[in-house]
């Protein structure tokens, strides 16, 4: 599918009413908007209206029409990114334009509905700043299940290169996360950096996920039962193979290590089934 062509400078392309992402929150085909040009308004409803400028509070209860999950964290994190640049008062407070509005509207709707990271979706913004129409968005496709999920990251990371070491700066453009995000997910012991200060590949993998789950309003705080249960289920895999560990038998001890890696892959798709199980039940 390909994008229209902007009709002026700066203005984003209208999606086409028969695309998925010109659909709601609520599964409602909504008009079609333009960056720069505030949607059609219902009648009673507490819509900017020309050059007023928002707050920050105000932008996320207008957002959250169509993007429930939207959080001011996640508003500024996109401010940080660079994809939106409020104005400040004299007193260091932010104030939206309907401009900006309409920019962090498009910048949610191609990560929900295209799932585009951010660094497509500034080259999005970029082409249309210029003038130019932006790259053609991807066809939509079949979200895979948790299943299918978890599967494609276990095998992508068995065949992950071993010894992979990160600086901070690199795990955070990797992850595309700002300074304060990580600094966030260290405190709440969801990311640590190893002896020497670099992250590993299974710190990128998590940094990643949190970042994705980010996108949908869950916050580090939220992310801590996971923590708990992902310890829980390490320490569960540690007491089956710490008898083999301590074996005379070298070949045996070397079969730790095998087995404590099946019984891992084993625990993380057994809890992708029950989740799959779970939501099939309320959906």
């Amino acid at each position: 599918m390909s994008a229209n062509p902007p009709t002026s400078l700066g203005a984003i392309p209208p999606v086409p009413p028969g695309d998925p992402s010109s659909r709601g929150a609520r599964g409602v085909v909504a008009a079609p908007r333009q960056y720069g040009r505030p949607a059609a308004q219902h009648p009673g409803d507490r819509r900017r209206r020309g050059d007023e400028l928002l707050s920050i509070g105000a932008v996320l209860a207008f957002l959250r029409d169509d993007f429930p999950e939207v959080t001011i964290s996640k508003i500024r994190f996109l401010e940080a990114e660079g994809l939106v640049e409020p104005q400040r008062t004299p007193s260091g407070y932010r104030k939206f334009s309907p401009a900006d509005v309409e920019r962090l509207a498009y910048v949610l709707r191609m990560q929900r509905d295209h799932y585009l990271p951010l660094r497509v979706i500034r080259e999005h913004l970029d082409a249309i700043e210029r003038g130019e129409a932006p790259p053609a968005l991807p066809a939509p496709e079949t979200r895979p299940g948790p299943m299918e999920e978890v599967d494609r990251e276990l095998g992508t990371h068995s065949g992950s290169p071993a010894g992979v070491r990160l600086g901070r700066a690199e795990l955070l453009a990797a992850a595309e996360a700002g300074e304060r995000e990580l600094t966030e997910w260290e405190a709440y012991g969801l990311v640590a950096p190893g002896p020497d200060g670099g992250y590993d590949g299974e710190a990128l993998q998590v940094a990643r996920l949190v970042a994705e789950l980010g996108r949908y309003g869950l916050e580090p705080r939220h992310l801590r039962a996971m923590k708990a249960a992902a310890d829980r289920e390490v320490a569960l895999v540690d007491q089956v193979v710490a008898p083999l560990r301590r074996h005379r038998n070298p070949q045996t001890r070397a079969h730790a290590e095998t087995t404590a890696r099946d019984l891992a892959t084993l625990s993380v798709r057994l809890h992708a089934a029950m989740v799959q199980a779970g939501m099939r039940t309320r959906l």
